[in-house]
């Protein structure tokens, strides 16, 4: 039954852009934007190099943390609560960050800056598409996930800027504008959506049993690995395997951001067109040859579109892979975010698990070559498990 509040008109683009907004703050910000800042961090001797990494794997495992916790999160509050709640958390966690008082310190804010992260992966896109016409929600989360790409660009662009003021006002303005987009958007979350999550989750949550869906959480997860040589090796590749030099390595950071700012709405567009599952496996073909540039040696064209493609891509398989698990779950927006949580943790497990094991690899035999080619294969075998299961499927009616 309905209440008055589930009667009161939602724009669709005001939501969307309240999407945005959240993956600006709690991914773009709280996490890239930690990259260009390292550095500076060893630089101006507040923390070792070796303490400055380990505060980089703390984002990553409160996102970790924080996609596992979204779900709980929503039916203990509501949707928009825990969204408007983690927004506010990611803004007071970088701001948090401009006063190095110890380890410890950066420690918990940077943990707690990836748990929004994830809490809001999770949440704050299902939330808006549900708000969607079916025909528009490509398009939507394209624009929603921008916010990833945008955060991607501005580690390359406008962080080095801010650093020139000092690190602890590039972190005060990261917070500031955080917090600034949370109070723009505080109001526009729907107020339907906790009340639909709770009466939907009364019902069975069959998401993680459907075979297509499990598949999806490997192909997800398997992308995640094609992402990482390009994500953590890309500038060292072009600095010091090629011996161009940090400044020119910064240049294809640059263009990976750009791919970025533009990928993920240009995902969603083709999405709407062919639809998401054609959109997927196209992607994964398109991704697993553009990782695999570096490898083949082919000069600074083939690089520099390398850079771009896989920029693209890696804010724009996000759309792709949740209006996948639209299509497969139409009408259930509570098993859709149950579905959502299960491939965005199994997509941050295993792209720690390729980091790591791709910097072991690196560090024993140094070989580039190797990195972009185990990136490559691992697309590759998305697209071979995406492929497998059509044919499997395709002669009993099982969407595709």
């Amino acid at each position: 039954m309905s209440t008055s509040m589930d009667m009161h008109p939602v724009s669709p683009w005001r939501v969307t852009l309240a999407g945005f907004c959240a993956s600006l703050v709690g991914i773009g910000f709280a996490r890239f934007a930690y990259t260009p800042l390292l550095p500076a961090l060893v630089s101006a001797h507040w923390f070792a190099a070796s303490s400055a990494a380990y505060l980089g794997a703390a984002n990553l495992a409160g996102y970790l943390a924080g996609a596992v916790a979204a779900r709980p999160m929503a039916r203990a509050t509501s949707p928009r609560a825990a969204i408007n709640g983690m927004m506010l958390l990611a803004s007071l966690a970088l701001a948090a960050c401009a006063w190095p008082l110890s380890f410890a310190w950066f420690f918990v804010w940077r943990f707690a800056s990836g748990l929004a992260g994830g809490v809001l992966m999770v949440l704050a896109a299902t939330t808006v598409l549900h708000h969607i016409p079916p025909h528009r929600r490509g398009l939507a989360s394209g624009v929603i996930f921008m916010g990833v790409g945008a955060g991607i660009a501005a580690s390359g662009t406008v962080v080095p800027l801010l650093i020139r003021q000092g690190l602890a006002a590039t972190w005060l303005g990261l917070g500031g504008l955080s917090l600034v987009l949370t109070a723009m958007t505080w109001r526009s979350w729907p107020h339907g959506a906790a009340q639909e999550t709770s009466l939907a989750d009364a019902a069975p949550d069959a998401a993680g049993q459907s075979t297509a869906l499990r598949a999806l959480y490997v192909e997800y997860a398997l992308n995640a690995v094609g992402l990482v040589p390009h994500m953590l090796f890309l500038v060292d590749f072009v600095a010091r395997g090629l011996h161009q030099g940090v400044q020119v390595g910064s240049g294809y950071w640059v263009l990976f951001g750009l791919g970025a700012l533009i990928g993920p709405v240009l995902a969603g567009h083709l999405a709407d067109r062919i639809g998401f599952g054609r959109a997927l496996r196209l992607a994964f073909l398109v991704e697993a040859a553009a990782v695999a540039l570096p490898a083949l040696g082919q000069g600074a064209s083939a690089l520099m579109l390398s850079s771009v493609v896989v920029g693209a891509f890696t804010p724009g398989i996000v759309p792709l892979a949740l209006g996948r698990i639209h299509e497969l779950l139409p009408h259930h927006p509570a098993q859709q975010r149950a579905a959502w949580s299960r491939a965005t943790t199994s997509f941050a497990v295993l792209q720690a698990t390729a980091a790591y094991g791709m910097s072991y690899l690196f560090g024993r035999d140094g070989s580039y070559t190797l990195l972009f080619t185990l990136g490559s294969l691992a697309l590759v075998a998305a697209f071979a498990v995406d492929a497998a299961r059509g044919w499997r499927y395709r002669t009993k009616g099982i969407a595709q």
